[in-house]
């Protein structure tokens, strides 16, 4: 797939559904040091039971690297690290 071309993430991700997701396009949002694939080019908030949310930050084929448990929706999109800032997250609805 071409960088810059948007793509969807899959309905689920390490078996939790997808609620809202965000494409990086040509650049990557940010690195995970230490990582076998350090680029985030996904980030996706899913739920197993719409209690609590996971933020999921993942590879150009919306494969996890790093995911993070959340109370909200709203928490998980504000608590965004540093790290994951070089590309403005537009998030979208799945």
């Amino acid at each position: 797939m071409p960088l810059g071309q948007s793509m969807n993430p899959p309905d689920k991700i390490d078996g939790a559904s997808v609620i809202e997701w965000a494409w990086s396009g040509t650049y990557p949002f940010g690195e995970v040091p230490g990582a076998q694939s350090p680029e985030i080019f996904g980030l996706a908030i899913a739920t197993y039971d719409n209690i609590e949310f996971y933020r999921f930050s993942c590879d150009r084929n919306w494969n996890t690297v790093q995911d993070g448990l959340y109370d909200s929706i709203a928490d998980a999109k504000a608590q965004l690290p540093d790290q994951y800032r070089n590309v403005d997250a537009h998030w979208q609805q799945s």
